[in-house]
């Protein structure tokens, strides 16, 4: 049985059951063995009952080693094709493969004697360890990202963070001082004890971030004039930073405190384990939905700004490809905060149009013509070939620098 592996996945991570050189060969073999840690099997034991044949499979287990992983979206679709079977356990999969060293031969096994992961009860309290996994590491991936996106924040936006994030402070320190109580194998009531009262602000904290990121869209929007667009979605950007950094620090904080739920989930009623994981699925779900819609609505209104510079550039090329590179931060910016939450990408990076190649574009000259035709007027349009003279060239450069100045008073 050295060569046999057991298998669990439950779409966002897989935990991996074997002899410890049959682990460490699969992990290498699929390119995940930087991103692995130690899954303590023997958790699962305090959440199973007392029987006879459980108690035998948690002794086969605290024999064996575990690690966790949590899956990239190749990883889990590398993994869909190799012989998982559904299970009774709600969005949980299982499989036991041999020869764990070359994923390309893995010959998926019958149950045999060595396999200690089959029964519903051990896979639901494997599944509700790993629910603890995932929101540990996507809480550590959230840090991460914090360090990189208070990088991009100016004085002013940083200061104003820690006004808003100032009202998590008692949230933060008492996360923080459970969790160290958990890492030192200290009592889960106390730590719960510690925590059980802070889920409202964190929660009500996410929610006023979620609101002021979906005003931003509003503040571009109807603006007709090019420079005033530009001076608003410059300003956009940097809210769009300041608010992403605040969801950030909501969501890292709601994952730790999960774990510590669970924690206290498996010590005072084992047996609702399973339903508590579902029910923290589902809410983690309408969660990201919310998520999703907020944000799609802001890159969407910066797609339609990004649209209308690229339709006026002739007379406004600088003001233009400032709120063409303005919409892609912030589409950048949410893409880079959605991505350790495993939601999907909605942005594509917007092309500047440039100014000789707008010249040559009927419709933007059109535009160009009805912009400035009662001040100046054009000189030449040619249908056939959309050419536009030079002093009307040199007169759209003019306007331009007319209108920042004006637009900067």
């Amino acid at each position: 049985m050295r060569d046999e592996i057991e298998l669990v996945n439950d779409g966002d991570g897989l935990a991996i059951v074997g002899d410890i050189s049959a682990v460490e060969r699969f992990l290498t073999s699929m390119g995940l063995r930087e991103s692995a840690i130690a899954l303590h099997i023997d958790k699962i034991g305090r959440a199973l009952g007392t029987g006879s044949d459980l108690a035998n499979g948690v002794a086969k287990m605290v024999e064996r080693s575990g690690r966790y992983v949590k899956l990239t979206k190749e990883s889990a679709a590398q993994l869909k094709s190799e012989g998982f079977m559904e299970t009774k356990t709600k969005g949980v999969s299982y499989a036991m493969f041999g020869r764990p060293g070359d994923v390309s031969k893995w010959v998926e096994v019958e149950n045999t004697a060595g396999a200690v992961l089959t029964s519903p009860a051990m896979l639901a309290g494997a599944a509700g360890l790993m629910a603890q996994f995932a929101r540990q590491a996507e809480a550590q991936e959230l840090k991460a990202l914090l360090l990189r996106m208070d990088s991009k924040l100016d004085d002013v936006r940083r200061r104003q963070r820690d006004e808003v994030l100032a009202r998590l402070d008692r949230a933060v320190e008492s996360v923080d001082e459970a969790l160290a109580i958990r890492e030192h194998g200290g009592d889960s009531k106390t730590a719960w004890d510690k925590v059980v009262a802070e889920s409202g602000t964190i929660a009500q904290t996410r929610a006023d971030a979620l609101r002021a990121l979906e005003s931003l869209a509003d503040k571009v929007e109807g603006i007709t004039s090019v420079g005033r667009l530009a001076k608003a979605i410059t300003e956009v950007e940097k809210e769009t930073a300041l608010w992403l950094t605040v969801l950030a620090r909501t969501f890292q904080l709601d994952n730790e405190y999960k774990i510590l739920e669970i924690d206290r989930v498996i010590e005072s009623a084992p047996s609702k384990l399973e339903y508590h994981r579902r029910a923290l699925d589902e809410t983690l779900g309408k969660r990201h939905q919310i998520l999703v819609e907020k944000t799609q609505h802001l890159i969407t209104r910066m797609e339609k700004a990004g649209e209308f510079a690229r339709a006026n550039v002739i007379l406004h090329a600088g003001a233009a490809g400032a709120i063409i590179d303005s919409a892609n931060q912030i589409g950048a910016a949410v893409e880079e905060f959605r991505e350790p939450m495993g939601i999907g990408a909605i942005h594509v990076d917007q092309l500047t149009t440039r100014w000789f190649e707008a010249i040559k574009d009927p419709e933007q000259l059109r535009t160009a013509a009805a912009d400035i035709g009662p001040k100046i007027g054009i000189a030449a349009l040619s249908l056939a070939g959309a050419v536009v003279t030079l002093a009307v060239a040199a007169a759209a450069a003019h306007q331009d620098d007319s209108q920042a100045s004006a637009d900067g008073e």
